[in-house]
Parts: C-alpha cells; sequence; structure tokens
C-alpha cells in the first residue's frame, strides 16, 4: 500500500504540467482527482446561502447594510461630488437600515448609528429624482422614531482629517517597534487580562476592510479544558504549546458575500486587522506568536467541531498571546531586502 501511494504521489507530480495548462484541466484535476478545494467550495456556498436566506426571510443582512453605507460615503466624499448617485442600491439600503434599526439588539449598535447618519446626509445632498425621492420619504417617514436613540452624538459621516489630531509618532519609533515584536513562543505563567485583549482589539477595529465589512472573529480561549483542545490543532507548535496561556483563533465569516468573487476578501481584512493587532498587544506588554492553519481536512473538521463552526465559517489562523517570558529567546528572522519584493512602476 505504501509503495503504490508513493507512485500515485510520482504520478501526480509528473502530471502537473497537463493539468495546468487550462482552467478546464484544472478544474478537471481538482474536481475528480484531488479534493483539496472542496472545502473552500462548500463554505463559500454556504456563505451565499445564508447571505440569500437572511434577506429573504429576515428581509435585512448586516453585512449587505455595512456595504452599501460605506458606498454611499464614497460617493459623499467625491470630488467633485454628484447630485444624483446610488440609484442601484438606495432602495436596498433603506429596506435593510428601516429592518434592523427594529432588532432590539441593534438599535444601539455603533454602525446603525453610522448607516443613520449616512442615510442623512445623503437626502441632503441629493437632488430631486424618481427613486430618490420614494426612498426619502421612507426614511423620513420613520426619523422621529429613529432621532430619539440618534440624538446629541458625534455625525459619523465623510469629514475632513484634522492634522492636529494626528499622534505624535516617528517613523523611527512606528519602526523600532515593527522590528521590536518578533512571534513570542516562550510566555510567563501569568493569566492574561481580557481588558488588554480588547483594548489591542480597539485597535485592530480600526483597520482598513473591504467596504467596511470586518467579515472575522476573534475566538479567544483561555479555559484550561477547551485551550489544551485548541493548542493541539495546529502544527508546528508541540515543542511550546503547553506554555501558551492564550489561544485566540480568528475566524472568517464568508456569509458577508453575496458572489465568489470577494471569497479572499476574509484573508486580506482579518491579516490587515491581525498586524495592528499584534502591535497593540506590545504596547501593552503583551506578546504574540502568529501561528499558521494549513488547509488539512482532518484539521479543519477538529476545529469546526472543537469551535462549532458553521459550515460558511473558516479558521484564518491562529495565534498565541501572552506575557513574554524574559529568559525565553525569539528567532532573528532576518528579513528580505526590500530591492527583493519592491518594484516601482
Amino acid at each position: 500500500m505504501t509503495k503504490l501511494k508513493e507512485l500515485l504521489k510520482k504520478l501526480d507530480k509528473s502530471l502537473l504540467w497537463f493539468w495546468s495548462k487550462n482552467t478546464f484541466l484544472s478544474s478537471f484535476y481538482y474536481f475528480f482527482i484531488s479534493g483539496k478545494f472542496r472545502r473552500e467550495h462548500h463554505a463559500v456556498l454556504a456563505g451565499r446561502t445564508q447571505h440569500s436566506k437572511e434577506i429573504k426571510e429576515e428581509k435585512a443582512h448586516f453585512y449587505t447594510l455595512v456595504r452599501n453605507t460605506h458606498r454611499l460615503e464614497k460617493g459623499l466624499l467625491m470630488k467633485p461630488r454628484r447630485d444624483v448617485f446610488a440609484l442601484d442600491f438606495i432602495e436596498e439600503t433603506v429596506s435593510h437600515f428601516l429592518t434592523l434599526n427594529k432588532v432590539s439588539h441593534l438599535s444601539s449598535d455603533p454602525q446603525i448609528q453610522w448607516s443613520y447618519d449616512v442615510l442623512t446626509e445623503y437626502f441632503q445632498v441629493t437632488t430631486e429624482h424618481p427613486v430618490i425621492e420614494n426612498q426619502r420619504k421612507r426614511f423620513l417617514s420613520s426619523s422621529n422614531t429613529l432621532l430619539e436613540s440618534t440624538s446629541g452624538h458625534e455625525t459619523l459621516t465623510p469629514y475632513e482629517r484634522n492634522e492636529k489630531k494626528k499622534p505624535n509618532i516617528s517613523f523611527e519609533d512606528f519602526l523600532a517597534l515593527t522590528q521590536y515584536r518578533r512571534s513570542v513562543r516562550w510566555f510567563m505563567d501569568k493569566p492574561v487580562p481580557h481588558d488588554l485583549i480588547d483594548r489591542a482589539l480597539m485597535a485592530a477595529r480600526q483597520s482598513p476592510s473591504a467596504c467596511n465589512r470586518q467579515p472575522f472573529e476573534y475566538r479567544i480561549i483561555d479555559e484550561p479544558t477547551l485551550l489544551n483542545e485548541v493548542t493541539n490543532l495546529p502544527m508546528g507548535i508541540k515543542g511550546y504549546q503547553h506554555n501558551i496561556p492564550m489561544m485566540i483563533v480568528v475566524v472568517g465569516n464568508l456569509d458577508a458575500y453575496f458572489n465568489e468573487r470577494d471569497r479572499h476578501v476574509v484573508y486580506i481584512d482579518a491579516s490587515l486587522a491581525n498586524m495592528a493587532f499584534m502591535l497593540a498587544l506590545e504596547t501593552l506588554g503583551l506578546s504574540s506568536c502568529p501561528i499558521n492553519w494549513p488547509d488539512i481536512e482532518s484539521l479543519e473538521r477538529k476545529m469546526e467541531k472543537t469551535l462549532r463552526l458553521k459550515k460558511f465559517q473558516r479558521p484564518i489562523m491562529c495565534m498565541a498571546v501572552g506575557y513574554p517570558d524574559p529568559k525565553g529567546k525569539v528567532a532573528y528572522s532576518e528579513k528580505r531586502a526590500i530591492e527583493k519584493f519592491r518594484k516601482y512602476n
């Protein structure tokens, strides 16, 4: 059996040139010969299904409202700004807003407030058009009840940057922080305060995200039994997993998207947030070690079961967090020269 497996592996490698000749052959290969992409296919379709289900059954979808609100923002900040825009999605935006605003646990959500403010400004600056007029009436007819929870706050609409508010952080200081931050694998036997994690996440949430959807979650695990289960899942940490006081699993939510074209955004957006999160941890006296999560079906099944993930949710990466052991060494990990990865034009 072992010899047969080895023979099949060699045969597979020797024919890769053939399967990679065009998209049809590549699809044939991954459908009939290799199942390595099956979980991704399933997750993407499950995400699209959940996306459609919420719109159909609940008449609203939070990610869609956030996406459309951001699209309105971009229209409001354009130079020059058009008098009429967003005709193709303003009805959808108002419908989702009016529905979600009635949900008790969402009515005080800051993004609902943001959506209200952006819609208010949109209807103030756009000129008459049948499509806009219909939605303006719908929105303004509900304004009396909406204003009860929205008065006396900073307006959450596009604004001119105030240079006076820019933090006095030099490039040298920032570069020093990036050089100081290294993957820490040895931690002190000391609990990690949840309030410090929340503070670091406040920085992470400021990271850019496609249409501001932020399609990810941070599963923060420090309960001993569950921690032991989760730290046994990733590869490459067997030598130091016993001293990890907190493990974070970053999970992507593919129900944020209506189309396969955005399936990679969960990885991009989460990675942007993760880097800000790790740098923020260093300013709070904590350190981290980002841990690769390879797409291996047996491990995916275990993580799905352990964290009770939905079919449209995918683990993106793991991260060990804790107080660094001052006597523990870190890898030097010299980085590539910028000439190796930088090209102008």
